[in-house]
Formats: C-alpha cells, structure tokens, sequence
C-alpha cells in the first residue's frame, strides 16, 4: 500500500466514547493498541496509548514522520451540550430561524413532537439592521454601531464563541466580515464563526445551524488541538499533523480548528475508508460496513469500493430514524446511519417491562460493570461476558480484565430480576435486543437509499461488531460476513488511507438556458485555486486531483443531483452534455426524465485531493479441512436450559482456508468473532474472517 509519499513511521489515532485506538505503520508493517478514553483530558489517553505503542516498536516520538487523528469529540460536545457559551448575530427580523426551520414536522402525527434543543438559547440571538438581496446587492447597509454596541451584552453574558449568519452573505459577504472585524476589535478574545465562510450556500436554515455548530464546538476543539500538538511537539515531534473530516479526507490542524464542524462525522469516516478498501481487496461490489465500538454503531453502504457521500447530515437526531428530527450541519460527508449502541451502552426495563439498550452509555468511566471502576449498570459488553462470547481475561489484548461476576449481577438485579429471568436469559434478552437495533438500522439505511440490504456483503468492524455481526447478518438476511485483520482498530487504519483533500461548495445560482460560462468559469477557477491553497502545502509536492461538480434540478424542484464537470475547464460546447448527464442521473433515480424542461444549478463543488492508495487483490483460498480449536468456552444460546462448550480459536494460530463450524468463538487481541450456529467460517487469503451463512451456496 502507498500513500502520502510512503513516510516511513505514521501514526493513526481514533478516540472514541470509550477506547481509543492506536495504530503504528512502519515498512508494511502494522502495530495496534487499545487504552481507555480519558473523557476529561482526551489527549492525555492519546499520549500514554502512543507511548505503550512506540516502546512495543522500540521508536520515539520524534520518529513519527505522520500523525493522523480522527475523533468523536465534536459530536459527543454537540449531543452532551458541553460546547461554548454561544451567540448568534443575524439579520433583523431573523432571529428566530433556527426555530423555524422549514417549518415542517418530522412526524405529522405526534403530537407531542419533541424537536432538538437549540445550541443557542432565543437569549443569546441579537440582530442587526443590515440586509442584501438574493443578487448580493445592498439593500439595507450594516449598521456599525449596532454592532459595536453587542460587545457589552456578549461580555455580561459571558459569551465565549459568536456566529455570524446574515441574509444571503453566501453571495456577498462584506456585511459579516466587516461585523466580524468591528466585534473583534472590542473583543479580541472572542472566538468568531461567519456562516460565508463556514458553509456559503443557499437556504438559510441549514446555513445558520451549521455556523453556529462550528461556534459551538471551536473553542472546546481548538484547545484540545493546541494542547495535542504542544504536548506532541515537547515530546520532539517533528512531522506532520493531519485530521479526518467528515468526507473522508485528511485536513491541516490549522484549518481543522477554523472548522471543527467538518470534524463532526470524522471517526465513522475512517471506518468506512477502512470497509472500502477491504471490499476493493476482496473485490466485493455491494458491501454495508458495520461499525459497532463502545458508545456507537454505524452503517454505512459502499458500491464498487465508494462509500455513499452527502452534503448534509442531523447531529442529536430526537428520533434516531427520522430525517429532519435532528440538527442540520452542511458539509461534506460519508453518509451512514449512526445509532447509541455499542458495548458500553447501558441495558434496562422500561416502565412497558421491555429490554431497552441505549443510548446511553457508560463510556469509559466508570465503564460497565464488569471493568470494575464503579460501574453499577449493566451494557451490553456484560451481556457478551455472560453469553461466553468475550473472554474476561483476554480483553483488550489482556490489559483489562473483566469481572464476569460484576456483569451477572448487575444484569440480574436491573434487567433479569423485574422480569422474572436468569442473569443468562437477560443477558441473551440484551444481546437480542442491540442486534435487533442495528438490523433495524441496516433496513432503514438501505431503504432510504433504494438498496436491497440482502445482496449485500456485511463487513464488520470496530471492538464489539464482529461480537453481534452473525446474528445481526441473520436478522437482514446477509450471506457472507467478513471481519478483516485488526477489525478492532478498522477506523484508525482506515485513517492511514484517508487522501488530503478538501471541497468547497458554493451557491450561484445558474438556469441552463441562460448560462454565463465565464462567471462560471471565473467561480470554479477561483474555488479550485483556494482548494488548491489548503492542500498543496500538506501534499508535500505529492501529485492531486480535481473534481468538480454541479447540483442540478428541474427549475421548480426541492432537491438537487450532483452531476460531475469537466476537472479544469468549462465551455460552452460542454452545456448539451451536461443536460445529458443530468437526466441520465435523474432517470437513474427516478426511472424516468422530463424532455425539454428547464434545468437549474444552484450549487458548485471544487475537490482537490492526493491520490488514494493501491491495493492488490487477495486471490482465492483453498478450503481444507476442520481447524483445531485452542479450547473450549462455556456459552449459553439463548435457547437451551443450560450453557454449551462451543469451541474457541485464537486467529493467528487459524490457517487460511482452515473450516471454523460455529457456534464457535475466534478470538483476538482488539475483539473477537461469533460464529453462530447458522455460518461457517474460514481466514481467507488476504487474513480475514469470512462467514458464509449455512445452505448459501457461497
């Protein structure tokens, strides 16, 4: 695999709600870690993980010539509300926009509708007189003293963080950007977000409530970058510092801590980098990746070894399968469904006596019961320790050892005893119950993107999917699971094949029929050029690539489709073909086009990117004949009156093509894989598990 010029020593980090992965790459080689998330001082956990790491490689910090980080902090800061103290500055007479939304509810029929609290309470949205037209004309100037005369009420209120989002500024923004200056001028403390820059596109709504996300989040991101990098730069670290955002790409720490909103989705991304590069490798067409680590699950389709990509998604869904029941945040992103349920969230009985999981979580403190650092509730990792499926003493690669007896009474006291069940039968009530949530998740995924789930291959990944992927395989009707090498960590690999890149999109809106192909022309020039500026430095004279694209719909429509352009310049000559294209992209959708209507774009992207990595393709593996098990695990199915002995193997001493028959457990350091009793199993040649559902034909 190449990538980024190959550097000899790079680094991955992914902190998640719970663990935070490590992983090292050297000449090829891999090493992995898993530490406990310390959710007070993130970086502190970072910082001992990457020292564990480097004395297993014998290396220094200074040794590190790549350090990719990716992280769920801005999204647990937006859901947990431990942000900033925020303002927002409109327009007059828009205060109230992030309340109004687009004035449609979520679900018509609940009338007890509950809507996301907004980052910024009504108190804290001041308005201006100034206003621009739809053409970036003035129509009302900005009132400068109106600005000015903010500072007092933003200090008694101790405001940290300020958004800016004025009327149209997408098309001129001289009206924030010299509010900007007037209010940083009086107060030069204050962190300041402008919506022209955060996110220049049409429709106000999404555009305010991205702004003020990013204000939200900047100051909590910020510091933690600087503290990271400081601590990594008093350790002699002398190499390059790169973050994931939420698209998938690599980004500077600079204009990682302008932006912290692309950071938002950025851990997910890494897994399904990681997914896309094993479906390239196994040369599988249809994949849905399956990330379940210990605060989150997530679900991502992948065709032809490209994730599924959008330019909107909802943070703090109040309905996790609803659109439009969460914030809007407009950047680019790898589009999946994400859920509360992972190992470490927390199992109960609802007042309707049902087995509920999520999402809550128990994070890492105090963690679930059996980590035996004072955590009284019951998750789902207790569950697994009751069921068999994790060995307590091997956890972790042995650096956690679980108390099994913690986790069955924790169960049987708040889930067995108010329903009359055994710690064994809850727990399998447990493990049923969080399946049935992510299949649940997986159909709706499918559905909203016209999928048939079925003829899909399931690759699972992160420390507890490979635990629930059989039975959730089960549940949508998946044939083939495949767990690749180091599925515990998938996501901090996956960063290591994350290419620098950034998209800026821009609204100006254009009608095909009337089409002013130098002000066109003129735009991508200058978008392609301030692309260029953010990644070319990090690229390190490695070659990029540009891709532009048009959103495009029929005039009158609410939705638009993205249609590539040609990637350095445009003509007129170009225009029969860019009708071409859209309809065959809207027939493709649709099933049908409409001949001779107006078209209209309203949105423009520019990407610059390095190259992605190669990869060569595994070739099959002869099947031979049953592997010898290492020992034996007590498990209990769920069905039975009593425990099994299901046989367990360790996967490094398993020989590719060697048949595993399940029920059985193969185990390793960062998780280990269920075989249920309805797959079998073999380690193919490129080192992963492959299930294949009995009677399949696979």
């Amino acid at each position: 695999m190449t990538s980024m010029g190959n550097p000899a020593v790079r680094l991955a980090v992914d902190i998640g709600g719970t663990f935070t992965d490590i992983v090292l790459e050297r000449d090829g080689h891999r090493l992995t870690r898993k530490v406990l998330t310390t959710q007070q001082r993130p970086e502190e956990g970072v910082l001992d993980g990457v020292r564990l790491l480097l004395d297993d490689a014998r290396l220094h910090v200074s040794d590190i010539d790549v350090f990719v980080h990716g992280t769920t902090l801005a999204t647990n800061a937006i859901i947990e509300r431990r942000g900033a103290k925020t303002a927002l500055i409109a327009t007059d007479g828009f205060r109230d926009v992030i309340e109004i939304g687009t004035e449609s509810r979520y679900d018509q029929y609940d009338l007890s509708i509950e809507k996301p609290k907004p980052l910024v309470p009504r108190a804290l949205r001041f308005t201006v007189p100034e206003r621009m037209d739809v053409h970036g004309n003035v129509r009302v100037p900005l009132d400068e003293s109106a600005v000015a005369g903010l500072a007092p009420s933003l200090r008694e209120q101790g405001v940290e963080s300020v958004a800016f989002a004025f009327l149209h500024s997408y098309v001129n923004p001289t009206h924030e950007q010299r509010a900007a200056a007037i209010l940083k001028q009086k107060m030069p403390e204050l962190w300041v977000t402008l919506s022209c820059e955060t996110c220049p596109e049409i429709r106000e709504y999404e555009r305010t409530s991205t702004a003020i996300a990013n204000a939200y989040v900047q100051p909590l991101m910020a510091g933690y970058l600087a503290r990271m990098a400081d601590a990594l730069q008093a350790q002699q670290f002398r190499g390059a510092i790169y973050l994931v955002t939420s698209g998938g790409g690599l980004t500077s720490i600079e204009t990682a801590r302008r932006f912290p909103v692309r950071l938002v989705e950025s851990g997910p991304a890494g897994g399904a980098i990681f997914a896309a590069q094993i479906a390239l490798q196994l040369k599988e067409d249809k994949v849905v990746s399956f990330d379940m680590g210990g605060t989150t699950a997530k679900i991502c389709l992948i065709e032809k070894g490209e994730p599924k990509t959008a330019r909107v998604f909802e943070v703090d869904r109040a309905s996790r399968f609803i659109k439009g029941s969460g914030l809007p945040v407009r950047a680019p992103v790898i589009e999946m469904v994400e859920i509360g349920s992972g190992g470490g969230s927390i199992a109960k009985v609802d007042a309707l006596k049902r087995v509920t999981v999520g999402p809550e979580s128990a994070g890492s403190e105090p963690g679930p019961a059996c980590y035996a650092r004072g955590g009284k509730h019951p998750t789902v990792t207790d569950a697994d320790v009751v069921l068999g499926v994790i060995d307590p003493q091997r956890f972790a690669g042995g650096t956690i050892h679980l108390d099994s007896n913690l986790s069955g009474a924790a169960l049987a006291r708040e889930v067995g005893k108010p329903l009359g069940l055994t710690a064994e039968t809850a727990a399998y009530a447990v493990h049923e119950m969080v399946c049935e949530n992510m299949a649940s998740a997986a159909r709706v995924h499918a559905v909203e993107r016209g999928a048939v789930i079925a003829q899909h291959t399931l690759i699972a990944f992160g420390g507890a999917a490979p635990l629930h992927a059989a039975r959730v395989a089960e549940k949508i009707g998946v044939a083939r699971v495949v767990v690749p090498p180091d599925a515990g960590v998938g996501s901090a690999i996956g960063f290591l094949a994350a290419p620098i890149s950034y998209e800026l999109v821009r609204s100006r809106h254009t009608r095909l029929d009337a089409f002013d192909v130098e002000a066109i022309s003129s735009l991508l020039a200058e978008m392609s050029a301030e692309a260029r500026a953010l990644v070319e430095p990090g690229a390190r004279g490695a070659p990029v690539t540009e891709r532009r694209r048009a959103y495009m719909r029929y005039v009158g429509q609410g939705h638009e489709i993205a249609v590539t352009l040609p990637a350095t310049s445009f003509a007129r000559e170009d225009i029969p073909a860019l009708r071409a294209e859209f309809e065959r992209e809207y027939a493709a959708l649709f099933a049908r086009s409409i001949p001779g209507a107006a078209i209209e774009i309203l949105t423009w992207s520019v990407t610059i990117s390095t190259s992605t990595p190669t990869f060569e393709r595994a070739q099959p593996v002869t099947l031979k004949a049953a592997a010898k098990p290492s020992g034996t695990r007590a498990f209990f199915d769920g069905r039975s009156e009593t425990t099994m002995h299901m046989p367990l193997y360790r996967r490094e001493d398993v020989e590719p093509g060697a048949r595993v028959t399940g029920p059985a457990i193969i185990a390793e350091d960062e998780t280990s894989t269920f075989v249920s009793a309805n797959f079998t199993a073999h380690i193919d040649n490129a080192g992963c598990i492959v299930m294949n559902r009995k009677g399949s034909g696979n």
